[in-house]
Formats: structure tokens, C-alpha cells, sequence
């Protein structure tokens, strides 16, 4: 059985707080550039442009891409083969989140109850989900979660004798109500399957793989590219302004279900697309 200090959990947890914030992944920095070739709107390309400026001054000056620095949700691939030793492994996850916002002056945005709405004034707690895996390390995968594209997500049942096409129309629809709202261009995760809680969970977990990157089944990785062209013929654009580009990449995720259902979830993330990965 291995050990992990619960100490190390913390700072890499707050080290990806802060990167998340400050710094773009790669292949959404990439995506913004072709954005900028390829978007024929000359408002839209200008958006692109800032885009970019903008994620270079963030990355400079370690300054956050948005000012909307998210509610954290962590996903944790817990090696069945390890042990978080010192302290325990949410507790850990937690004061690496409280201490990035400290630390980096990152904005603090979480209430402590939905209903009574104080403000816990460091960003905690953050929203865990933890699975069991094989092997003896500890994988964290970190989003700062803004609200103005998480309002926009949904999720619903669905008649499952309609097929794709009822889930295409209900993507396509989700993403053309939200509009200009979760500031666009987005990345658009789709859950299809299980449960209701199921469908929404792995809407969110498909934000995370990167754009340009299909689903290995083929099938899928055909829907997902006619799931990119129905909602990018929309028009919506950029920020709202008009143009081809309203979405980089649409991922789907898949999980089996009960023969007389079909949960759909979509999930939007905003172009400050933040995420982090790292492995303890």
C-alpha cells in the first residue's frame, strides 16, 4: 500500500487552482488562434483577438482570465492501492482550494447555503467526485466552474424511441437559448445515458478531454462532429457578435441504461476554459 501525505494533495490542488486560473491549456489557446484565421466576421475575428491578448497578459502578470474565478469541481481517480495519510483526502482537496484564492487573490464566489447565501469568503467547499480505480496513484482533474455558463446548462429526460434526433434538437436548442449568456465560444459536453445525476456528471467530465479530440467509438465521433456544425450554423458567434464560430468542440460521453430511459445533459464551458490535470 502506498502513502500520500494529505499535505501534498493540498499544494497540488492549490497549485492547479492557480494555474487554472491564470494560465490557458494549450489546445484551447490553439483554438482560439484558429478562430482568429478562420472566423469570416469581422466582429467575431476582433473577439478572437482579445481572446488571445487576453489570456497572454493573465499568463504574464499571473493575473485570472476572468474575473468570474469559478466555483472549483474536482474529479479524483483514487488508486485502490493508496492511502492519503495526516489528514483526510477532501479535507486536503478543500485547503488546497482555500488556499489558492488566499494566496493568489483569486475572487471568492461560493455561499455557504443555496437558500441563506452567506459568503464562506475563501472559495469552500469545492464540488468533489471521487471514484475508486485500480493502481496506487491519485489523478486530479480541476475546473474553476464560472456561472455564467454553468446557469446555462440543463438536462433533461427524453423519449428514447426518438433516438438522436430528439437529443440533437435538445442540444442544439440548449445551445442556442443560452446565446451570447455563457460567453462564447464554448466547449459544449454532452452526457448521454444512465441516470439523470449520470448524464449530468459526464456532461461535465467530457469538458475535460481537449478540443480537437474525437471520441474513440466512430460512431460517436461522427455525432459529435454533426453536433459542432448544427449548433455553429446557428450564428451566434463569438461573444454574442455574429459569425460561424459559436462553439470550438462538442464531446460526448456515454453511459449505459435502463431500456425505458434517456437522460441528456448538457453542460457549457465558457471561453475562459479553464482546467488543470496532474498526477500524485
Amino acid at each position: 500500500m502506498r502513502t500520500v501525505e494529505a499535505m501534498l494533495v493540498a499544494e497540488v490542488v492549490a497549485r492547479l487552482c492557480e494555474e487554472a486560473n491564470f494560465v490557458l491549456e494549450e489546445n484551447i489557446h490553439s483554438a482560439f488562434q484558429r478562430g482568429f484565421e478562420e472566423e469570416i466576421s469581422p466582429y467575431g475575428k476582433e473577439v478572437f483577438a482579445q481572446l488571445l491578448s487576453n489570456a497572454a497578459i493573465a499568463a504574464k502578470n499571473r493575473l485570472p482570465i476572468c474575473q468570474d474565478t469559478g466555483i472549483v469541481v474536482v474529479f479524483i481517480d483514487l488508486g485502490q492501492d493508496v492511502q492519503v495519510t495526516g489528514g483526510s483526502l477532501y479535507g486536503a482537496i478543500t485547503e488546497g482550494v482555500r488556499d489558492a484564492y488566499q494566496r493568489g487573490y483569486l475572487r471568492k464566489s461560493v455561499v455557504n447555503d443555496p437558500i441563506e447565501r452567506t459568503n464562506t469568503k475563501d472559495n469552500t467547499p469545492p464540488v468533489i467526485h471521487c471514484r475508486i480505480v485500480d493502481g496506487d496513484r491519485i489523478k486530479i482533474s480541476l475546473m474553476p466552474k464560472s456561472a455564467g455558463s454553468e446557469n446555462m446548462s440543463t438536462a433533461k429526460m427524453v423519449n428514447p424511441s426518438k433516438g438522436w434526433e430528439v437529443i440533437k434538437e435538445f442540444v442544439v436548442d440548449t445551445v442556442e437559448r443560452a446565446g451570447p449568456n455563457p460567453c462564447p465560444p464554448l466547449v459544449v459536453g454532452v452526457g448521454i445515458g444512465g441516470t439523470l445525476e449520470k448524464a449530468a456528471l459526464i456532461s461535465k467530465e467530457a469538458l475535460f478531454r481537449p478540443v480537437g479530440h474525437r471520441h474513440p467509438e466512430e460512431i460517436k465521433a461522427h455525432m459529435e462532429d454533426e453536433l459542432l456544425d448544427a449548433v455553429n450554423k446557428l450564428g451566434i458567434g463569438p461573444m454574442g457578435r455574429g459569425g460561424r464560430i459559436t462553439v470550438l468542440d462538442v464531446h460526448i460521453e456515454t453511459y449505459p441504461t435502463h431500456m425505458a430511459s434517456m437522460a441528456v445533459a448538457v453542460n457549457l464551458l465558457c471561453c475562459a476554459a479553464r482546467y488543470k490535470t496532474a498526477e500524485i
